[in-house]
């Protein structure tokens, strides 16, 4: 099959498109013919070697697309199937991959918009459940406007929390929409989240990593009250905790957000797409950060 990988660090340069070996599902897994797969900033880090320090690399950790073997014990999906999922192994950016964690494509979806929801939906309730968002909840999300950052508004939202997102003045009406109130980020952020919540607020999450946390901290409480996706050496500085998944991941969502996606308080959009022989390409506009929405690669 073909695939996306990497045999040296550096800029997108380094990416290829390798002939590798056919991969199999293990026990409870499923194969799946790729039609889509997620690119995530999580990429470009292990391609620039921050992150997995082997060599060679496959890419991707998340993808959709239809069954074509099934894993033993494998008896919730049927060869034919269109599915989404994670990556067992990294390797979603390829002609075939096989998923750990899986679930059926909402009708209304098509392969594209299904790759873009594993991460950012994972993400997203793996970060509200740390802190614990629940109906009555008031949150303030740093960064509402990009893809896991409106992934959290709008579950935060179906949990029946009041969500404050912070963004530029050219998305109020977008995190409107979502069901959550626009503040501007910047200075006097927190004069003007203050006028919404005069008593602060319960619990923040930090998607933009914009070294916002003070402002959070102070908003919220306390640090106990705040998380971040995105400012790791922030987190360490200011003792607040970085959510990653291998603290518990929120896989059990991906079974839910169909129900969300098909009664309209879901929605996610694919900012652009690229063939997977240009992920090239695709690497270099996502970290010139210029595209709203989800980039996702089109395979076969």
């Amino acid at each position: 099959m073909k695939a996306a990988q990497f045999s040296r660090f550096g800029g997108p340069e380094v990416l290829e498109i390798a002939d590798l070996p056919d991969p199999h599902p293990g026990p409870g897994q499923v194969r799946i013919t790729v039609r889509a797969a997620g690119v995530n900033m999580s990429d470009w880090k292990k391609r620039q070697g921050l992150m997995d320090q082997e060599l060679p690399q496959t890419m991707g950790h998340e993808a959709a697309g239809i069954v074509d073997e099934l894993g033993e014990g494998v008896t919730d999906i049927a060869i034919g199937d269109r599915v989404f999922g994670f990556s067992a192994a990294n390797g979603a950016q390829a002609e075939l991959t096989v998923l750990s964690c899986y679930a059926p494509i909402p009708p209304s979806l098509g392969f594209a918009a299904a790759a873009a929801l594993p991460v950012a939906v994972e993400t997203a309730a793996r970060a509200l459940d740390q802190l614990d968002v629940q109906s009555g909840s008031t949150l303030l999300i740093s960064g509402a406007s990009g893809s896991i950052g409106r992934a959290a508004v709008q579950l935060a939202v179906a949990r029946g929390a009041h969500v404050i997102g912070t963004c530029g003045p050219g998305n109020h009406d977008l995190i409107r929409s979502l069901g959550a109130e626009p503040v501007t980020y910047g200075d006097g952020m927190a004069q003007r989240v203050r006028a919404l919540a005069p008593d602060g607020v319960d619990r923040a999450l930090d998607v933009a990593g914009s070294g916002i946390l003070p402002e959070l901290i102070d908003l919220a409480g306390g640090p106990q009250h705040v998380i971040t996706i995105a400012d790791f050496a922030g987190a360490q500085q200011y003792d607040v905790r970085f959510s990653k998944g291998d603290a518990g991941r929120a896989l059990y969502m991906l079974g839910q957000i169909g129900d969300l996606v098909e009664s309209g308080r879901f929605s996610l959009p694919v900012g652009q797409t690229f063939p997977l022989t240009e992920i090239a390409e695709a690497h270099r506009v996502g970290e010139a950060g210029q595209v709203r929405g989800k980039l996702v690669l089109l395979v076969g």
